[in-house]
């Protein structure tokens, strides 16, 4: 596996384990200066996800999760959005309007 492959497991046992930078490097052999800037880098870009990060998980699915929350979010806030429309407009906007088959 390439380094850029490992990056992201790398920065998840970093992260869910008690290892230090130097273990995590000799274990992968990869640099223990390099393993701290991909980390510093992903607590920058993820500042709400690394504390609570599972141990067990890969950094991909938290953040799968994370994204799935957000559009759970977004879809309830369209279909209040439509409910309160047809509310207002006494129409219909989910009916399904057009031509009927005969």
């Amino acid at each position: 596996m390439k380094v850029p492959e490992k990056k992201s497991e790398i920065i998840s046992e970093y992260l869910s384990s008690d290892q230090s930078y130097e273990v995590l490097g000799q274990k992968h052999g990869v640099k223990a200066r390099t393993i701290q800037t991909w980390v510093r880098a992903y607590r920058r870009k993820h500042p709400d996800l690394t504390p609570s990060a599972p141990a067990d998980e890969p950094v991909d699915v938290v953040l799968l999760k994370k994204k799935l929350e957000e559009l759970e979010l977004k879809n309830e806030l369209l279909d209040e959005m439509l409910r309160l429309s047809e509310e207002a407009t006494g129409i219909d906007f989910r009916k399904k309007y057009g031509t009927r088959r005969s």
